[in-house]
């Protein structure tokens, strides 16, 4: 290249070093050789410094790297695995193991033993072509045939030298083989001709069937065994980092990507890829910026980049770490096609709802166990995806508990609960029809009213019979304090709450007891294909402690069931398939989201444990209400109106009335009815007649007390309006 060496062409000759050099230095206004070091110096001069966008401003301070916290508190957050794994932990998981070990090799001896006949004729029918293998190997064996090929080659290549030493080398082989063979023809004859003379006859048939069989395998074809396989064992291929990262690869995820192109691996390994249960487990963190939610938003297409059914594939985030460190499970089977273990109460035993009881299994087939008591329960899903199985086996595992009091609601009105509500309910309905709400209404009533009662028999028990203030395992066996669980369960929920009449009331009593029923023994279990805001209203959506959500559609189903902001942190309900029949996402009894895969009882098996938990009942002597058809009596006042009682006992001089007041006069019309009724009470039985309470001042000594109260011109309007409503209608 020619340089350009006129004057005015602009062009400066640049020492590279120097010129790094000086830009290092320049980093470090302490280094710089004009920099003002003195404390009086100008502060304009180094505000107009600072200004400059050429210099470069310093955020790492000078010093060694910083690397956490030391060692010791490196060891005090370590996370230590465990020396003996969960599964030999598990008497459970090794007896099942143990079963399904011992099942195969029965099951392969039994087939084999079975078909022992049919083995040993074909082998007697391959028995000639095997003699005609073994004598044609033999005397080429004897014949030194393998080495002609060589002794051939010498030949055509006329290397006489070759040849003759070939030759002899064949010469003295063949006359070894010869002696050996001959030997061992004299063997075998006089071994045979001994066991034909002198053995016994289930010998010498021994010896036959052990000759003709060792022949017949000798001339068996390749692509015709004699034996098959007994069990076609699944071909689930081991996951490696490879698979893995190839997987991961073709997400279409930039940063990984990124990586990979890079050659870096994209994800890094935490722990090696271990068998964990009827699968592997893969755990690792992904690039900056990629979170577990990215990975589970694309689960088919990394089923795909794993070769595995959607249903072995299953990513998940672990709670306790960032959102990027990844546990990637693949099983052998499907989900939805792996057969589970027996359930132990399929057949037999009774459960204390106060202690975990075991109702579905994890992805690995370990089983899941929920706690009944103090919980109020959501179960959401699209139709046909099992919602009302798994309310029902609810339902049956309550009933497995002699002292539980069951109220079951079909709201389909199909009979799918009918098996409990025969056997063992003490209220039952199935359908929506005027009649059954009105009974459904009644007997809500009744729960409320029981509530309150149970409410006011704790705050009386002693601290050192009840401590914690709630219903225990040992209260609820004491019939004189009336404390026994009582278990509501409503399938298609949503058509109590958007009844024209009651709803506002069922959403009432429903709210009130999704709030106070777990501490008082009451728990409710709401069963929708709905979850929307009109079908699960908020105020009991946000109080549930469990959550089952099966195959929802969107977002907003999703995090109704499963919690707000669910679907952000990657607890996705709309991931499950159309197969994945009883699998969900559960929320609640002390543990994060996980999911599972509840177990399959039909109506004939349900039957048969409905009549279990009846008889149990029957010889504990708490079967009672529907079960035994005995139907409830009409409640005391059952056609009261409780806006014309309020009128009744507040004379129209007296416009505003504490509620305390109205209560006590209500229990004076209809003890039966108000008995036990509080202000709060009334305040939650007249917001569906759309009337609330407001702040009433009386002059008490001398002085103005303000209390929660009616105005009775509201009552009045309310029947205005109710009454006009129902003319119009």
């Amino acid at each position: 290249m020619n340089a350009d060496s006129r004057p005015d062409s602009g062009g400066e000759v640049v020492d590279l070093d120097k010129a790094r050099s000086a830009r290092i230095e320049s980093a470090d206004p302490t280094a710089r050789p004009d920099a003002d070091q003195s404390p009086d110096s100008d502060p304009d001069r180094s505000v107009a410094e600072s200004a400059d966008p050429t210099v470069r401003v310093m955020v790492d301070q000078p010093g060694p790297t910083a690397t956490g916290p030391g060692y010791l508190g490196r060891l005090l957050g370590a996370q230590r695995r465990a020396i003996v794994p969960v599964w030999l932990k598990s008497v459970a998981e090794l007896r099942t193991a143990t079963a399904w070990v011992a099942r195969h090799y029965a099951h392969s001896l039994g087939y084999h033993a079975l078909r022992s006949p049919v083995y040993a004729m074909r082998l007697t029918l391959q028995a000639p072509a095997g003699a005609a293998k073994f004598v044609g190997g033999t005397v080429r064996w004897v014949a030194d045939r393998e080495g002609e090929p060589v002794r051939l080659a010498a030949v055509r290549r006329e290397d006489a030298a070759e040849y003759l030493k070939l030759s002899r080398q064949r010469d003295g082989r063949v006359r070894m083989r010869t002696l050996v063979t001959v030997l061992a023809m004299f063997i075998g004859l006089g071994s045979a001709l001994a066991i034909y003379v002198l053995a016994p006859d289930w010998l010498q048939a021994l010896s036959v069937g052990a000759v003709v069989m060792a022949l017949g395998a000798a001339g068996r074809r390749a692509d015709d065994p004699v034996i098959h396989r007994a069990v076609e064992l699944p071909t689930a291929v081991k996951l490696t980092s490879d698979i893995v990262l190839r997987a991961l690869g073709s997400l279409g995820i930039p940063a990984i990507n990124q990586a990979q192109g890079k050659g870096r691996d994209g994800f890094e390994f935490t722990a090696p890829i271990t068998r964990d249960g009827p699968g592997w487990r893969a755990e690792g963190n992904l690039p900056y910026g990629v979170t577990v939610t990215d990975i589970i938003e694309r689960r088919e297409r990394l089923a795909s980049g794993l070769r595995r059914p959607l249903g072995c594939v299953w990513p998940e985030a672990v709670a306790d770490e960032h959102t990027g460190r990844l546990v990637l499970w693949v099983g052998d089977q499907d989900m939805n096609r792996a057969k589970q273990p027996a359930w132990s109460l399929a057949k037999s035993g009774l459960v204390d709802l106060f202690k975990p009881v075991d109702f579905s299994t994890d992805q690995r087939g370990r089983w899941v166990g929920l706690t009944f008591m103090y919980i109020a329960a959501i179960i959401g899903a699209i139709p046909r995806m099992g919602k009302t199985f798994l309310l029902r086996l609810f339902a049956l595992i309550a009933a497995l508990d002699p002292r539980a009091e069951l109220h079951t609601y079909d709201l389909k009105g199909t009979g799918d609960l009918d098996p409990v509500g025969e056997h063992v309910s003490y209220r039952h309905r199935a359908g929506e029809e005027d009649e059954d709400i009105e009974y459904a209404i009644a007997d809500m009533r009744e729960v409320r009213g029981e509530l309150r009662r149970r409410a006011k028999v704790i705050r009386s028990l002693p601290r050192d019979i009840c401590p914690e203030s709630k219903v225990t395992s040992d209260l609820a066996s004491k019939p004189s304090l009336g404390l026994h669980p009582i278990v509501i369960c409503v399938d298609e929920c949503q058509v109590w709450f958007e009844h024209d009449k009651y709803g506002k009331e069922f959403e009432e009593i429903c709210t009130d007891l999704v709030k106070r029923g777990p501490a008082t023994g009451i728990v409710l279990m709401l069963a929708t294909q709905r979850p929307d805001a009109k079908s699960l209203p908020t105020g009991i959506s946000a109080n549930a402690g469990v959550r089952l959500c099966m195959k929802v559609m969107g977002q907003t189903e999703n995090d109704m069931v499963l919690g707000t902001s669910s679907y952000k942190r990657g607890v996705r309900a709309t991931m499950f398939a159309w197969a994945d029949k009883g699998i969900a996402y559960f929320v609640g009894d002390g543990s994060d989201a996980r999911i599972i895969r509840s177990v399959y009882v039909d109506a004939p098996n349900a039957d048969r444990i409905a009549r279990r938990a009846r008889k149990a009942r029957e010889e504990a002597g708490t079967l009672s209400g529907y079960a035994l058809g005995q139907e409830p009596e009409p409640a005391a006042g059952s056609g009261y109106d409780l806006l014309a009682d309020i009128l009744a006992v507040v004379p129209a001089d007296e416009p505003k009335v504490w509620s305390e007041t109205v209560v006590a006069r209500l229990a004076d019309l209809r003890e039966d009815v108000y008995d036990g009724w509080d202000p709060e009470g009334l305040a939650a039985a007249l917001k569906p007649h759309g009337v609330s309470t407001i702040q009433v001042g009386r002059r008490v000594k001398g002085k103005v007390v303000n209390r929660r109260g009616i105005d009775r011109s509201h009552i009045v309007a309310a029947i205005a309006e109710r009454d006009g409503n129902r003319d119009a209608g």
